[in-house]
């Protein structure tokens, strides 16, 4: 861990450096008034401004969940500091109604209804992360997002592109970040928590601090978590010798040495460092005034990507060395919020943005001289403009602008390791190329009576994509990449409630996925022996989505929800064999490899059923449970039908039994998924055997698994709350779908929160 903060050291000095010009400033501030005696610690009567928490996470739209057809699922606040997740990505695990994909352990690529990665949209505090090279492959980009800074969660499925534009095909999941609080007209607000968690699964050390001050029109909060993982191990029982790791590649005296691993239960090469930072600060002058701005950045170290690392080769693995170099992530976000009702609007909503994004690769075979790397720069600008107007006591609207603009730089180099040259080489996407989105959309609620509510909404996006090839490494037939388009989508829906105890929803809404740089411009190895080129032919692909959901409430203890859904996707952009040149082949990193591009070349349907039970029980019980069963299909070049590679097992869910009494919680939680038998393997799953089980026939396919989880908390005052869990009790050895890294084995967790 030393190493990855020496190596860091520019970037560590000039944001801690701010840092502490603000503590300094605070510090300075809480002594001065403390001894006049003026400020107060308080936990109750506060003003929060945390604007949007009384209206829908998911959305920007300033309405109340019962009004939405759409389905949303929910992690609040107390769900998240009792969960305790290492990241993000565990964090939305716990839903019970998405699915975790880990190429290594810094991993975490959400499937939601059949759709990832570039299918689904990402947004923290409204501001969408998905940049222009966002890719069809696994993502790990919401691993920069710190789950001990989150305020809450909310995920919606189906698509969400009427008010998010791009990408919200599958689902959109939105992160609330830790908010401030105003101190009252006669007193100011200071409060934090300090926070230590080690967990035994990969030796997890992690160090949290947040800070609340609050006056009566300034507000900031600042939050600080610094993590370190080890290798992490895996469960020893069930499972297949296969998913066990004999050996790995050392690098001594300038030569690879394949040597074996003591513990072959540790996954050597997984372990990772991680500092996020979060400072917002709030100034409201007026009640109907308020300017936000916020401060986001995440910093990991290397990062094996542990599936690459256990490839074979003539009984060898294949790479020395693959990882991914810092992953770099910060954004600057402005926001005004003002309340007033006027001819235009009641509320306006103004947020901009701006995000660097920075991230690398570097691979190289065993026992070759050259290592392979290549950095990605994004510089990802956003402007937002949301406008809430009420139409008397039934009809209301919600209509904006965006405009995005994503600068790519891209840069690819050659090193001979041994003598230590590097010379420059291929890139991965066009450098300086930029992709730009500019949109508006309406939406209408009409609510002609307290049990009935109509939702529609429609919007029209135009996009743009720019590039400069390099033909010096490829024979590209074409040096320019231009492309204009547009896409217009829309939504209707109805939530119908007549009752009390009883809700129905439907919608209609379709979604669309422009290209980005990284469909149109980028050349590389999607599976050994086949290379990806740019293909400037591309344009949007288009999702339908029909949606019907009913709840019903059986007294006040019982609740019940399920919900159906059936999702259309035209044009799909796949990836398909292609011609170059009038040639099927090309040489690649010094290998004969077939050509494929991505084209809109198919169609894929999705459908299921969720289902969800609410159910308080007596002595202090309660019981949640929720399941999924999800079926998809996408065409292939030959116009057969194969499942789709991200739809995951048919069905996989959770329950969780909760025990509360005054200050004490304990959970016991279990969690399953189906299996996916070869006949239901995507193509591009089933080539690589190396990250799956091997059945009877000696096909790879994913085998089903479950966890039995407890998880309790404590608070033993208002200062000290301990956490302690056990995950996956019974030691099982698994993978989950897709996945390259196995899971934690038995894992304790102890956590200790120290309030102020």
């Amino acid at each position: 861990m030393l190493d990855f903060y020496q190596n860091n050291a520019v970037y560590l000095f000039k944001l801690l450096f701010k840092f502490l010009n603000i503590f300094i400033f605070i510090l300075y501030y809480v002594v001065d008034v403390a001894f006049c005696g003026e400020i107060q610690v308080k936990s109750d009567k506060v003003d929060s401004v945390f604007l949007d928490s009384v209206f829908i996470g998911a959305t920007r739209l300033q309405q109340t969940d019962y009004r939405f057809p759409g389905k949303i699922s929910r992690l609040n606040h107390n769900d998240i500091d009792f969960l305790q997740s290492q990241t993000t990505a565990d964090l939305l695990g716990h839903t019970g109604e998405l699915l975790i994909q880990k190429s290594q352990l810094s991993g975490g690529s959400p499937m939601i209804r059949g759709f990832a990665t570039n299918r689904v949209l990402i947004t923290v505090d409204d501001i969408r992360m998905n940049t222009a090279i966002f890719r069809s492959g696994n993502l790990q980009n919401i691993i920069s997002l710190d789950a001990l800074s989150t305020q809450d969660v909310s995920v919606l499925f189906g698509p969400g592109s009427v008010v998010y534009g791009s990408d919200a095909i599958g689902g959109v999941m939105n992160f609330h970040t830790l908010a401030p609080y105003f101190g009252e007209s006669n007193a100011s607000l200071a409060k934090g928590s300090v926070l230590t968690r080690w967990s035994s699964a990969n030796q997890e050390k992690t160090g949290h601090i947040d800070l609340r001050l609050g006056w009566q029109k300034w507000a900031s909060v600042t939050s600080i978590t610094v993590t370190d993982f080890d290798d992490l191990k895996m469960g020893k029982h069930g499972g297949q010798p296969s998913y066990l790791r004999p050996v790995y590649v050392v690098r001594e005296n300038e030569q690879d040495m394949v040597v074996q691993n003591e513990d072959p239960y540790k996954q050597v090469s997984t372990g990772y460092q991680q500092l996020n930072l979060l400072q917002k600060i709030f100034y409201k002058p007026t009640g109907s005034w308020t300017f936000q701005y916020a401060f986001h950045y995440s910093l990991s170290s290397d990062n094996s990507r542990y599936d690459r690392l256990i490839r074979y080769r003539n009984g060898l693995p294949r790479s020395a060395e693959w990882y991914y170099g810092p992953q770099e992530w910060l954004m600057n976000h402005l926001a005004v919020v003002h309340e007033n009702p006027s001819a235009l609007y009641d509320r306006i909503k103004i947020n901009a943005a701006y995000q660097y994004f920075k991230e690398s690769r570097h691979d190289r075979d065993l026992n070759q001289v050259n290592k392979i790397h290549n950095t990605e720069k994004v510089h990802a600008y956003s402007l937002n403009v949301d406008f809430y107007k009420s139409l008397g006591d039934k009809n209301s609207l919600n209509y904006g602008l965006e405009s995005i603009f994503d600068r790519v730089r891209s840069f690819g180099s050659v090193e001979d390791v041994i003598r230590g040259q590097e010379n420059i080489g291929p890139s991965r996407y066009p450098d300086g190329s930029f992709w730009a989105s500019q949109a508006v959309f309406l939406t209408h609620q009409f609510q002609p009576s307290e049990h009935f509510v109509l939702q529609s909404g429609l919007r029209y996006n135009f996009f743009s994509i720019r590039g400069q090839l390099d033909n010096t490494f490829y024979p590209f037939p074409f040096s320019k990449i231009s492309v204009n388009d547009d896409a217009v989508t829309g939504s209707v829906g109805f939530v119908y409630l007549p009752g009390s105890y009883w809700q129905t929803r439907f919608n209609i809404s379709t979604g669309f996925r422009a290209p980005n740089i990284d469909d149109i411009g980028k050349v590389f190895e999607s599976t050994p022996g086949a290379v990806v080129v740019p293909n400037p032919e591309l344009s949007a692909e288009y999702a339908t989505n029909l949606e019907l959901g009913v709840s019903k409430h059986f007294g006040s203890r019982l609740e019940a929800e399920i919900t159906g859904y059936y999702t259309y996707l035209d044009q799909a952009m796949v990836r398909r064999p292609f011609i170059l040149n009038g040639q099927t082949e090309i040489e690649y990193n010094g290998e004969l490899s077939a050509v494929e591009a991505i084209q809109n070349a198919a169609y894929a349907d999705v459908y299921g059923i969720s289902a969800e039970i609410k159910w308080q029980l007596p002595l202090n019980l309660y019981l949640n449970s929720r399941f999924t069963y999800q079926h998809g299909k996408e065409e292939m070049d030959d116009a057969t039908r194969a499942p789709l590679r991200h739809i995951g097992p048919s069905w996989f869910g959770n329950s969780r039994l909760s025990y509360q009494y005054k200050e004490f919680r304990a959970d016991l939680n279990v969690i399953y998924n189906g299996s996916v038998p070869y006949n239901d393997l995507a193509p591009t799953e089933r080539e690589k055997d190396y990250m799956y089980a091997v059945d009877a026939n000696g096909d790879p396919f994913s085998p089903a698994w479950t966890t039995w989880n407890i998880q309790t908390s404590y608070q033993f005052s208002k200062i000290f709350t301990i956490h302690f869990a056990v995950e996956n009790l019974t030691d099982q050895m698994y993978r989950t779908y897709s996945s390259g890294i196995v899971s934690a084995g038995r894992n304790i967790v102890l956590a200790l929160r120290v309030s102020f």
